[in-house]
């Protein structure tokens, strides 16, 4: 069993698998601007009128919303147009909804405020110096250089003070066939691409003692002379495993994948080349986004529910799978399906 207490994982708005500040949606109505769209524990799209720490979370159902705003019935408001599109996105973490957002055109205030918090830029820090190795060396070879954030390597090249420094960066530039001065905006194009795998591999990796104690929850529940009779509940319980271990195995070995091709990308880095590494990871944010929201939003009810190992017996664990862990099970497994589709 798990020795530590889980504590829900929350994060700022914009940092969110599963929160959307309506905000940066025009919406017409005001009450709706400062409202906020979340993912309920079935992964159902509800919007958040109020949340507080006493009375808890307010929600409502998006169909539900123009009775409470008092709009005019028989037609169909601008703005529940909006959210019931929504509604439909897999996951609502900046990296899905640059994409998302696009494809089902839904406007929005201001494309660029897609962009993860600094706080959370600094945490990714640690992440992002597997990408922005191969780079370092190729411009600073064995020379000592400090980085603490994204943005100190971006200040390096914009400015680099060694002499070879500014030497192998002419070559850089020549390799991308860009002036050299263009070199730090590609860079952090390449930067913000890279930074979304650190958030993928971030999300999932803090994950995983919550995998490890849902799982290990389900093994009492087996062994309870009574609740082992029940042959659903077994099922239940199997189907629960498979999930949880196939989603996040799929997730982490396409995230190996990548880590895998931005290292050969640097033995012979091309516009081309970096291209094709950038698209081929861009095309998985919906449904990486999609699989990491849906599982964070069933450890978040684990955790809420059984913070720590003493908390609940057999019975009652083995309620809580069948009556909340089962429910939006289906849809995280049809994602994983869609990361097996897409090879």
């Amino acid at each position: 069993m798990y020795e530590n207490e889980l504590k829900m994982i929350e994060d700022t708005d914009m940092d969110s698998l599963f929160i959307l500040p309506l905000s940066i949606v025009p919406l017409e109505t005001p009450a709706l601007r400062s409202s906020r769209m979340v993912k309920n524990g079935k992964l159902q799209s509800v919007i958040e009128i109020f949340r507080d720490e006493q009375t808890g979370s307010g929600q409502v159902d998006v169909e539900s919303v123009g009775q409470m705003m008092g709009w005019e019935e028989g037609r169909v408001h601008p703005d529940l147009a909006i959210l019931r599109r929504l509604a439909l996105l897999p996951s609502y973490d900046v990296y899905s909804l640059r994409i998302s957002l696009r494809a089902h055109k839904i406007p929005i205030n201001d494309f660029d405020g897609l962009r993860l918090s600094d706080e959370k830029m600094k945490q990714l820090t640690q992440y992002m110096m597997l990408f922005t190795r191969p780079l370092l060396q190729m411009i600073y070879g064995e020379d000592a250089v400090e980085i603490n954030t994204y943005a100190d390597l971006m200040k390096l090249f914009r400015d680099p003070d060694v002499v070879r420094a500014r030497e192998r960066l002419e070559k850089l530039a020549n390799q991308l066939k860009v002036p050299i001065m263009e070199v730090p905006r590609f860079l952090e194009d390449y930067g913000d691409t890279f930074m979304s795998l650190s958030y993928y591999r971030h999300c999932l990796d803090r994950l995983e003692p919550y995998f490890t104690a849902c799982l290990d929850a389900i093994a009492p529940i087996r062994k309870h002379f009574q609740l082992m009779q029940d042959a659903s509940l077994m099922r239940t319980c199997t189907q629960i495993e498979d999930a949880i271990n196939s989603v996040s195995a799929s997730i982490s070995g396409r995230l190996e994948v990548f880590e895998r091709r931005t290292k050969q990308m640097w033995t012979n880095i091309t516009q081309e080349e970096f291209q094709g590494v950038k698209n081929m990871i861009e095309r998985y944010h919906v449904v990486m986004g999609g699989a990491l929201c849906g599982l964070t939003v069933k450890m978040n009810a684990f955790a809420r529910n059984f913070p720590h190992p003493n908390a609940g017996g057999p019975v009652k664990r083995a309620d809580f799978m069948v009556t909340e862990m089962t429910q939006g099970i289906d849809l995280i497994r049809s994602i994983e399906r869609r990361f097996q589709n897409q090879g």
